[in-house]
Order: structure tokens, then C-alpha cells, then sequence
């Protein structure tokens, strides 16, 4: 068992689920040894304490590994997919993977994009921070789209509606761009509530058309970049991205499996007990 189960000694959903299980496999005892007792008369009293304090082991290991499931994740059937919370870095997922943009797809760093961001670490990790070579392929993915309108800023001018996908193909995979912020004069994203729904709803769809079902890895999102932090918290935004695929999935599949890949620095803000149940709750939504 992962000593990471510390973390969520402070939620109230573990101990709830912990002392049910423990209580129904105390009771499945009981009802065995009660069995016992009507065929073999008096065998139970011939039971020990060390024996004893052994069952209440027993239970309380079976109710502290189904209190906390690992890993975070579900299985659906309709359609056949699954949704995981994964720990770790995003670089590092072998599926394909989302990265977030804004309308204007900047990608100078550091004055425009913040080098820590999954878009600065997209042009460092996957284009070794050639940003021409990262322009281009861009560019030729947006050709044939039509600028929605122009703003006066540094760095690039024509925006792009909210919600624009891009599929660039690099290195056996598909990274799929997604703008669901926009920038102001001054170079600072926003975004809002409504824009990042329909964002996802067309990713999904770009997705669902150029993936071919193959599983996809996407960042925690609009914590940084939208200044939403407040408004949609990382476990919120995990909730929002789960029902987001969900609800296209139904309409048709969209692959076969979605990686939502949580910052290790972040894992520790969130009750993995409770993004489980929605998880599950998702099944009967």
C-alpha cells in the first residue's frame, strides 16, 4: 500500500468506506463462524485471542484497500472507454496528447508563454525550443482557417475563434491544440467558464476524427493560464474534463481511453477518494 494513503486519512470518504468494509467483512466472519457453530458445537470457543486480533487485521487491511482504490480510474461500457488520473509528467504519457493555447497560438517564450507552462515545456521537450520549426507547423495547420479578428499586442496578431483545434504530428504523435484562451493587449490570458466547454467539446471532436481511438493524455486545465483557479480548482477542472468526454463519448466514441496527468505538486490539493466516486457516478449520469 502506497504511503501516499496519509494524504487522505483527512477526508471523511475514506473513513466512511473504510468502516463499512471493515463492518461487512467483520460481519461475513461473524455469519462463518456462526455457521460453524451450528455444525461444530462448541468450536468456537476453542478460538484464541492471538486469533482473534488476527481477523481484525485481516479486516481492516480488506477495508483500507477497497477504501483507496489505485489507480484513480473507471471503466465504461457505453461507450467501451476509460477514464484514469494519472500522476506524473505529461511529456512522459505515451498517448497522444492536449496542449493548451490561446486564440492567437503565441509561442514565444519568455516575455509571451511562461517557460514553465505545458506550452513552454511543449516547445523545450518536443521542438527542443525551436520555435520556427514549432511556427511553421502551426501555420500550415492553419491554413485554409480565417482569423476571427486582429489585436494590437506583441507577438502574433491574428486570433482565432475560442474553441480552433490544431493537430500537429510529431514524433508518432498527435498533439492536439487546443485554443481555449485568448490574450489581451498586455499579453495576459483569460478565458472563461463557457469557452473552455466548447473548447473541449470540439477537441473531442478533432480527436474523435484524427486519433483513431487511440488513447489521449490531457493537462489538468485553465488553472494557470485562465486565471480561473479560483473559479475552476484543479479537482473541479478534473471533474469538468471527465463529464466533458463522457458527454461526447455518448454521442459517438471518442478513443479509447482518457489520461487526465495531474502535477505530483498538485496531487497533494486533491481528494482522489471523492474524483473516484464522480468517476463512478459517471457511469449511472
Amino acid at each position: 500500500m502506497s504511503l501516499k494513503i496519509f494524504r487522505d486519512l483527512k477526508h471523511r470518504r475514506f473513513w466512511r468506506a473504510f468502516f463499512t468494509h471493515a463492518f461487512v467483512c467483520l460481519g461475513a466472519v461473524s455469519f462463518i463462524f456462526g455457521l460453524a457453530d451450528v455444525l461444530y458445537p462448541n468450536a468456537i470457543s476453542k478460538i484464541k485471542i492471538p486469533s482473534m486480533i488476527a481477523i481484525l487485521i485481516v479486516s481492516f487491511a480488506y477495508a483500507t484497500i477497497r477504501a483507496y482504490p489505485r489507480p484513480i480510474s473507471e471503466s465504461y461500457s457505453k461507450p467501451k472507454t476509460m477514464i484514469q488520473v494519472v500522476e506524473g509528467d505529461l511529456f512522459d504519457q505515451e498517448h497522444n496528447v492536449v496542449i493548451g493555447m490561446t486564440t492567437t497560438f503565441d509561442t514565444r517564450i519568455p516575455h509571451i508563454i511562461n517557460p514553465q507552462s505545458v506550452q513552454g515545456q511543449f516547445l523545450s521537450r518536443v521542438y527542443a525550443n525551436d520555435v520556427d520549426a514549432l511556427d511553421r507547423d502551426i501555420g500550415n495547420q492553419l491554413t485554409g482557417l480565417s482569423p476571427t479578428g486582429t489585436i494590437s499586442k506583441p507577438g502574433k496578431q491574428d486570433q482565432y475563434a475560442v474553441g480552433t483545434v490544431i493537430t500537429i504530428r510529431h514524433a508518432r504523435k498527435h498533439y492536439f491544440c487546443v485554443a481555449y484562451g485568448e490574450m489581451d493587449t498586455a499579453n495576459q490570458a483569460h478565458a472563461s467558464i463557457d469557452g473552455i466547454w466548447s473548447s473541449l467539446d470540439s477537441l473531442w471532436r478533432e480527436v474523435r476524427a484524427k486519433a483513431n481511438g487511440d488513447p489521449v493524455a490531457i493537462p489538468v486545465i485553465a488553472g494557470g493560464l485562465a486565471r480561473l483557479s479560483q473559479v475552476l480548482p484543479a479537482q473541479d477542472s478534473i471533474k469538468f474534463i471527465a463529464m466533458s468526454f463522457m458527454f461526447a463519448s455518448r454521442h459517438v466514441k471518442v478513443c479509447d481511453s482518457l489520461d487526465i496527468v495531474v502535477r505530483p505538486e498538485d496531487v497533494e490539493h486533491l481528494d482522489m477518494l471523492e474524483i473516484q466516486a464522480f468517476l463512478t457516478s459517471l457511469k449511472d449520469s
